[in-house]
Formats: structure tokens, sequence, C-alpha cells
């Protein structure tokens, strides 16, 4: 035996599970009962149960009744699908007319644009035509080439005039002024002036027959001379055809051979810039289209014999 005597003492044990499980069951009951007497007795109750009933009585009464329901169509209070206003066809045609007057505006609106864009483009096309008329002019009066301007007339020029095109163009080429045929007839004024006859008779002949000459006042003499003076200043106010027919009559006109063919390339080279100018006043020029673009065709080597021998 020994004198051992614990020191803990055994712990107190709770209350049974089964008292707190029968402690809970007896309040849900208790809650479901007090649940049940306020529905019954309590007015809002009452009130929201009567309003839940009226709002299924409804949906039945209409999924029931409507079978042919369009929705479309708006629904009454009574969910009842109420008829559609009725239509004020003044109201209609009062919008249709205003409709097609704004449509009538705009196309209106739009025709004015497109003659004017229209108007514009031809007046630009007669701008450039002019330009390049008065450039070409220019030039041939400094006696230049005409360069690119060739390129521009042709383009713009050639389908509505083509002969007086061409015939500018090769004018151009060998190019006459003002001032190459006045030096010209400088040159061949003691030769055109003098008699060229075959023999010292007829020089006699015409020398005698210069001495008297009858003419009505205020006709130009037919001196030679004189003639030669008029084709001078003829040529210094421009007037080439004009003095051309003055040295045509000249003694010596014969020996004048080449300086007659430089003033018809300068008459026809102006008769014509002359068309080329008035086509580009009209807007008969054309409008230079792109040039179209060439793709070069890709190259394919081929093998040689002899390449393949080497390899």
């Amino acid at each position: 035996m020994t004198d051992y005597v614990p020191t803990d003492r055994p712990r107190a044990r709770g209350p049974r599970m089964g008292v707190i499980l029968a402690l809970v069951g007896l309040a849900f009951i208790a809650g479901l009962g007090l649940m049940g007497y306020a529905v019954r007795t309590l007015p809002w109750f009452a009130t929201f149960r009567a309003t839940n009933a009226a709002s299924t009585a409804a949906g039945q009464k209409a999924a029931a009744g409507n079978a042919g329901y369009i929705p479309s169509q708006p629904l009454g209070p009574d969910g009842q699908p109420q008829a559609a206003a009725p239509v004020d066809t003044a109201v209609l045609a009062t919008r249709e007319a205003t409709l097609a007057a704004q449509l009538t505006a705009l196309e209106a609106r739009t025709a004015t644009i497109t003659t004017d864009a229209t108007a514009a483009g031809g007046q630009a096309t007669r701008a450039e035509g002019l330009m390049v008329a008065f450039a070409a002019r220019r030039a041939l009066d400094r006696g230049v080439g005409l360069g690119y301007l060739e390129e521009q007339l042709r383009l713009r020029f050639a389908q509505a005039q083509p002969r007086a095109t061409t015939t500018l163009i090769q004018a151009a080429r060998q190019p006459v002024t003002l001032e190459d045929l006045r030096q010209g007839l400088d040159t061949i004024a003691p030769d055109i002036t003098a008699s060229t006859g075959d023999g010292w008779l007829d020089t006699l002949q015409h020398q005698i027959d210069s001495l008297v000459v009858l003419r009505k006042a205020g006709t130009p003499s037919p001196m030679p001379t004189d003639r030669l003076a008029r084709a001078r200043r003829l040529l210094e106010a421009g007037q080439v055809e004009a003095a051309r027919a003055e040295v045509a009559r000249l003694p010596g006109a014969a020996q004048a051979g080449n300086w007659m063919s430089a003033a018809r390339r300068y008459v026809v080279a102006r008769q014509a810039l002359d068309v080329i100018e008035n086509t580009a006043l009209i807007g008969q020029a054309g409008q230079p289209q792109p040039a179209p673009v060439v793709i070069p065709a890709p190259v394919v080597e081929t093998a040689t014999p002899d390449d393949a021998a080497g390899i």
C-alpha cells in the first residue's frame, strides 16, 4: 500500500446532446406557430395575398384571351391591346412634300456643284493650252527650239489641229526670226534692186523705162528703191507677208529665192501659231493623259552548251 493521492479532480460533464436538440426543436415549432398566427391576423399579409392573386389571374386571362397579340400594339391597363391612333393624312402629305422639296434642293445643289467643277476643269484646261501656245510663240520669236513644248503641243493640240501642230513643230526645228529676215534683205538688196536681164540691151531698156514713171496720185511708187524701203518698213512692223510681196515685184526677185523661202516659213509658222491659240481660246485643247507604265518583262537566262561544259 502507498500513500499516493491524485491531485487532479475529474472534470464535470456538460449537458447532454439530447437536451440541446430538444430545445432547438421546441424553438422552431414555436416560430412556425407565431408566423401562422401573424399571417392570419395581421392586415399587411392579407393585402399581399390579394395582390398576388390578382396578378396571377390577370396573367392567365391575358394569355388565354390574347392569342393573336401583335407586339407592336401597346397594351392597356387591363392587358388588352389598344387601338392604333388615327393617321392624319394631311400631316403625312405635308411631311412628304417637305422631304420632296429638300431632296429636290439637294439634287439641284449637286448639279450646280458638278457644273461648276466641270466649268473649272474646262477653264484650267483652256488656261494651260494658252500658256503652251504663248510659250511656243515666244520660243519661235527668239529663234530657239521648242524643247519640252513640242511634246505638250502634241498632247494638247494634235487631235484637234493635227496639221497646224505638225507645221509648227517642223518650223521650230529651223526657226526664222524677223532679225534674220532684216539682215537677209540687207544682204541681197544690191542684187534684187538691179536689173537681171540677159544682155546689156535689157538692162538699158529697164533703166530707160524707170526714168519716167506714170502712176495715180496716192499709189505706191514702183521704183525698186522705193519698193525695197517699203519692204524694210513692213518687216519692222512684223508684216512679213506684205514685205514678201514687195520683194517679189523687184527686178532681181529671182536672186531672192532663199529669202523668199525663209519668209514663207516664217509666215506659215505664225499662221499655225494663230490656229493653235484660237483652238486653246475656244477650249478645244485636250487634257494630256498620263503615260502608261510599262513593266519590263523578266529576263530569263538560258544556259549555253559552253556554260554547261564549264560547269
